[in-house]
């Protein structure tokens, strides 16, 4: 925690504060002007000054914003301006320190983005402290480690016991890497450092959690979306005051302020819910590597599909790479079939059809897993093609049965469903595809004997209700279980024999070079859901395309040669891990403007490609979804194997560019996603 300063404000002491905002600064206060009292009353502490590592209320550019003060100063800065009080501290006590700063400084550099709006994304927001919540234990939760597999041993007494800086546990579905990131931390805590533990999607991790809380009680902290800033600050107090030694979190633990970090773990390392989405967009574990070079602490990543940046380091030798090939719990890697859906009148193919009603006469379970939600994909007429699109956006609105709406999944427009073509009149009408909404009718007329539940962002909005399903199914109060993404990974279930990914190519179509890797990871991670306390598992791959190598090869299991291939095609197509991406997005309403901001943009970076024979600027071309939310968006790639040159180009550019009105202009760096 950062040193106190004295109490008492220098008679004209200045304050150095950034805002939230793409504007770099600093900006110069004064501090705030002390409240008249009556001589009876006590000063109350709101009169202490401001210190470096505070929030303030201050006035900027007519209207009054939070900002952090990052530095003080007694000296006045050159020039005849008037220099403003900040209204008043938000923060009685320190709130940040050059730890935090210094990081920010980093995440400013490298993400291309005001200092201001770097210190917004690591400081909790909250303006008064309140308890979170810790998550019950059930009955069964684990309070005693493991006995150990002679592979997780090795493991666990090589990252102990070694010198360098990052690992890797590459071991297939159930092989007990949480068991070993659990150990590490322990062995670290005793050593009196502290462990941040991320995870992808803190909701899939009821499990964890108590595992967690029942080992580290009174020392582990629970950080993610769903706290609210005040619950956020006072856990952000606990960890400063050293209460708190273990926090697990989604991507936005990275930045925990606990002292002497000693081990930070990324869980399903692939996963690309660990970039932001939003500025800065920071990718989780480039920020956790930061965080250990700087700490001297250890870096612990670990998947069953590591993403191909990670596998190609272990390749270098660059990342130590530690493998569990086993499962610990008994059960076999699942018997994995591709079923090709050809020729199959319903989505639920005669094979799965079979193999479900196998699994409920055993008393088994089974996951159904599709990529989407909702009742089926778009509207369409058969006389003249008329798709049904988003106003506001350039994607097909898709059809949710129980809202009776067509929706728009990327800014939540909506309208009634039409009984006649718009465009030409014609009553030859229907909607194509199929979403979770519909593969649950399908199933209950199928199945009619079977306890079926759903769990999607639709099925789950009230709260605790997805936990609440994922116990009842983990109690065997339901015979299957549907699901999008939330029953891909992360779960455990004893009584699972089978999983049927219903249509395997929904990502294989989107113009995205890493669709390949995605849906070969989905097909992995979900298949490991079967079969893990039982001999007999069994995944069924619903598929148009059963040759695609990323389908073949995960039906195959055989994720070296994947890898190796997918590799190869990367390299000719000189793509990451080979090379670096920046991509520069332009979007607003005015498409002409637009086109004459990403144009000037792309005359003024077009000298970076002098760095060397590897550097190119691609486009600019709109980018694969050119309309969200009424805002045209158009793109530049730049692509270069010498990242250090090109982003010290694009640095100085950005810190020169003025920002044109009317537009927004995004700078990502390792983009996940090119939609």
């Amino acid at each position: 925690m950062p040193s106190e300063e004295s109490k008492t404000a220098a008679p004209d002491e200045f304050l150095q504060v950034v805002f939230n905002i793409p504007v770099e600064g600093p900006f110069t206060y004064r501090q705030p002007e002390p409240k008249e009292k009556p001589a009876t009353k006590k000063v109350g502490k709101e009169t202490a000054p401001v210190r470096r590592g505070m929030r303030v209320e201050a006035p900027f550019r007519g209207r009054l914003m939070t900002g952090f003060v990052v530095d003080t100063s007694t000296e006045r800065p050159e020039g005849s301006f008037k220099i403003l009080p900040v209204k008043r501290s938000l923060d009685t006590e320190v709130l940040f320190g050059d730890t935090q700063i210094d990081l920010a400084r980093w995440i400013s550099r490298m993400y291309f983005c005001s200092l201001g709006e770097s210190l917004s994304v690591i400081i909790p927001g909250g303006k008064r402290e309140s308890r979170a919540e810790f998550i019950p234990a059930e009955e069964d939760s684990f309070h005693i480690p493991a006995q150990l597999s002679p592979a997780q041993e090795q493991a666990l007494e090589r990252i102990a016991a070694g010198k360098e800086r990052m690992y890797y546990l590459y071991g297939v579905t159930g092989s007990g890497k949480t068991e070993v990131f659990l150990q590490l931390a322990t062995q670290t805590i005793k050593s009196g450092g502290a462990v941040i533990y991320l995870v992808p999607e803190i909701a899939l991790t009821h499990q964890l959690i108590q595992q967690v809380q029942s080992r580290f009680e009174g020392a582990a902290a629970v950080w993610h979306s769903k706290l609210t800033p005040s619950q956020k600050l006072k856990e952000w107090r606990r960890m400063q005051a050293g209460e708190v030694r273990f926090v697990i979190g989604a991507r936005s633990a990275v930045f925990s302020p606990m002292e002497n970090i000693g081990l930070i773990i990324v869980d399903e390392e692939h996963e690309s819910s660990y970039k932001s989405g939003q500025t800065p967009r920071y990718h989780a574990r480039q920020v956790a590597m930061k965080r250990c070079i700087l700490a001297e602490a250890k870096l612990v990543m670990g998947s069953a599909t590591p993403s191909l940046e990670a596998y190609e380091l272990m390749n270098r030798g660059q990342i130590v790479k530690l493998e569990l090939p086993d499962r610990v719990s008994g059960g076999q890697m699942p018997v994995v079939e591709s079923v090709s859906m050809q020729g199959q009148k319903r989505a639920i193919s005669d094979r799965l059809t079979e193999e479900i009603n196998k699994t409920a006469a055993m008393g088994k379970q089974t996951i159904l897993f599709l990529n989407r939600r909702g009742f089926s994909y778009f509207f369409h007429c058969r006389s003249c093609g008329y798709e049904m699109k988003c106003s506001h956006c350039s994607v097909n609105l898709t059809y949710h049965k129980g809202r009776h709406r067509m929706i728009c999944h990327y800014c939540g427009y909506s309208r009634r469903p039409v009984d006649v073509c718009p465009e030409c009149g014609s009553l030859d009408i229907g909607y194509s595809g199929f979403g979770t909404e519909k593969i649950e009718e399908d199933i209950r007329q199928l199945f009619p004997q079977l306890r079926v539940a759903r769990v999607d962002t639709d099925s789950t909005r009230k709260k605790g209700s997805l936990q609440a399903i994922l116990k009842d199914f983990k109690a065997g109060e339901y015979d299957l279980l549907l699901g999008t993404q939330m029953v891909a990974k992360g779960l455990n279930f004893p009584k699972v024999r089978l999983v049927g990914i219903v249509l395997a190519d929904s990502a294989l179509n989107l113009p995205d070079f890493r669709a390949g890797e995605r849906t070969f990871n989905l097909i992995v991670q979900v298949s490991g859901r079967a079969g893990r306390f039982m001999e007999e598992g069994k995944v069924l791959v619903q598929t148009y395309k059963p040759q695609v190598s990323a389908i073949k090869k995960a039906v195959e299991h055989d994720v070296a040669r994947f890898y190796e291939e997918e590799l190869e095609i990367r390299r000719q197509l000189m793509f990451p891990p080979f090379y670096r991406l920046f991509r520069i997005v332009v979007r607003g309403r005015d498409k002409g403007r637009v086109l004459s901001v990403i144009e000037n943009i792309e005359s003024l970076l077009s000298p970076v490609e002098q760095v060397d024979s590897s550097t190119e600027v691609l486009g600019p071309s709109p980018c694969p979804i050119e309309v969200i939310a009424g805002n045209h968006r158009e793109q530049l790639l730049i692509r270069s194997q010498n990242f250090g040159k090109v982003h010290s180009f694009l640095y100085q550019w950005h810190l020169g560019f003025e920002r044109p009105r009317g537009v927004h202009v995004e700078i990502d760096v390792d983009p996940v996603s090119l939609l």
